[in-house]
C-alpha cells in the first residue's frame, strides 16, 4: 500500500470560471478520488484583487466575516463584508466595496473609493490591531481621495467647499487637510498591491488603467491624469505641512486608480500581493511540512512569473525543493519549473468545454496528477 502523503493545493482563481477556494476544493476532490488516504491541505491564493477575501477565509482558520453596507462606486448601496482573522487582523477588499464589477456602466470621471474607506473605518471601529488591504480591481481614478475622506481628511475647493467625489472633483482641489485623519491601527497597515505603476504619466494610473474604466480617448485619459496631478500637487504640499509622505513616484502609487498613493499618505506600507497572501495564509509553513504542492491559474503565460500567485507558490517551495505541479486553463509558456502540468483545455478538448464545466475538469486534472504522482 502506498504511504499517505501530504499535498497542499494553492491555486489562484480561474478568472471568470472559479474562485481560488472553489478551484482548490475541486482539485482536492479529484486527487482524493485516486489517493483517498492522502492528507489534503487547502491554501487558495490571490494577488490582492477580487477573491482575496475568499482566499483568506478558506486558508486562515478562525476567520470571521463581518457584514456591513457601504456606498458603492456609483453611489448605490452595496452589501459587503470585511474579514476578521483570529489574531485581530482585519482584511478589507477594494474589489468588493469599490470595484469595477459594481458599476452599472463605466464612469471614469466620478466613480470613487468611498465604500472601500467605509469598510476600513468599520474595521478600525471594531478595534482591529492590524489592517491588510487588498486593492486590485478598482473602478475609480480618484487617487484614494474617497478613502482618505472617509478616514477623516478634508479636500476643499478655493471657496472652502468639499470637492465632488471621483476624479472630476480633484480638478477643483485647492486645500487638503489632514489634522483629523485617523491614526493607523497599533500594528500598522499593509496594502496588497500587484502593480508597481507610479501615480502620474505614461505608466501612471490614468494612462494604463483609465481605458478599462471608461476613458477611451486620449483626451479623457489626459483629463484623468490632470485631476491626479492636481491632487498630487495639493496633497504633496499640505501633507508635507502635516509631516506625511506623499510621493507620487513611489512604486505602486498608481495602483487602483491612485488608491495606492492615498494609502501611502495615510502611512500604509505597500507589499507584493501574492507574496503577502502566501505569508498571511501560512503557505510557507504548510509547504515546509508537505510532500507536494499543486498550484494553478486560468492562463499560465509569460506574465505568470512576474508576481502572480503561481510565482509566489514556486518561491515558497524553493527552500525545501518541494515538488510543485501546475493546473491551468491554458498553458502557453514553458513549464520546466514544475514536476508535472495539466492543461484543462487539452484535457477537455477545447477551452470552451473547459470553461463550461470548470469544476468537473479541475477534478479531472487533480485525479490526473494524483495518478501520476
Amino acid at each position: 500500500m502506498t504511504a499517505p502523503s501530504t499535498i497542499v493545493f494553492a491555486p489562484d482563481s480561474f478568472k471568470g470560471s472559479a474562485m481560488a477556494g472553489q478551484a482548490a476544493s475541486a482539485m482536492a476532490r479529484g486527487w482524493a478520488s485516486v489517493r483517498p488516504t492522502d492528507n489534503l491541505v487547502l491554501k487558495p491564493m490571490a494577488d490582492g484583487g477580487e477573491g482575496t477575501l475568499d482566499a483568506f477565509e478558506t486558508a486562515v482558520p478562525g476567520s470571521t466575516r463581518m457584514p456591513l453596507r457601504v456606498t458603492g462606486p456609483d453611489d448605490r448601496p452595496v452589501d459587503v463584508s470585511w474579514l476578521l482573522l483570529a489574531d485581530g487582523t482585519g482584511v478589507v477588499e477594494l474589489a468588493s466595496t469599490s470595484g469595477l464589477t459594481l458599476l452599472g456602466e463605466l464612469r471614469a470621471d466620478d466613480a470613487h473609493s468611498h465604500g472601500f474607506g467605509q469598510a476600513i473605518v468599520a474595521a478600525l471601529d471594531f478595534g482591529v490591531r492590524r489592517l491588510v488591504l487588498a486593492i486590485g480591481g478598482s473602478s475609480s481614478t480618484d487617487g484614494g481621495a474617497g478613502v482618505l475622506d472617509e478616514l477623516g481628511a478634508r479636500f476643499l475647493d478655493a471657496a472652502g467647499r468639499p470637492v465632488r467625489a471621483g476624479n472630476r472633483g480633484l480638478r477643483d482641489l485647492a486645500v487638503a487637510e489632514f489634522h483629523t485623519l485617523r491614526p493607523l491601527p497599533p500594528d500598522g497597515v499593509e496594502v496588497l498591491c500587484d502593480v508597481t505603476n507610479p501615480l502620474l504619466g505614461a505608466s501612471g494610473a490614468a494612462a494604463v488603467y483609465g481605458p478599462q474604466k471608461g476613458a477611451v480617448t486620449a483626451e479623457a485619459v489626459n483629463l484623468l491624469d490632470g485631476g491626479l496631478a492636481t491632487f498630487a500637487r495639493v496633497v504633496g504640499r499640505d501633507a508635507l505641512r502635516a509631516r506625511r509622505d506623499a510621493d507620487p513616484t513611489h512604486p505602486g502609487a498608481g495602483a487602483a486608480g491612485g488608491v495606492g498613493f492615498g494609502l501611502l499618505v495615510w502611512g500604509a506600507r505597500l507589499v507584493p500581493g501574492s507574496t503577502g497572501v502566501a505569508e498571511m495564509s501560512g503557505l510557507p509553513a504548510a509547504i515546509a511540512s508537505c510532500d507536494a504542492v499543486v498550484t494553478g491559474e486560468g492562463s499560465f503565460d509569460s506574465q505568470s512569473a512576474a508576481g502572480k500567485a503561481v510565482s509566489a507558490v514556486l518561491a515558497a517551495a524553493a527552500p525545501n525543493a518541494t515538488r510543485v505541479s501546475l493546473i491551468a486553463g491554458r498553458i502557453s509558456a514553458p513549464t520546466e519549473q514544475f514536476a508535472d502540468a495539466v492543461s484543462l483545455s487539452l484535457l477537455a478538448g477545447s477551452a470552451q468545454k473547459a470553461q463550461a464545466e470548470v469544476g468537473h475538469w479541475l477534478e479531472a486534472a487533480g485525479a490526473t496528477l494524483a495518478g501520476r504522482f
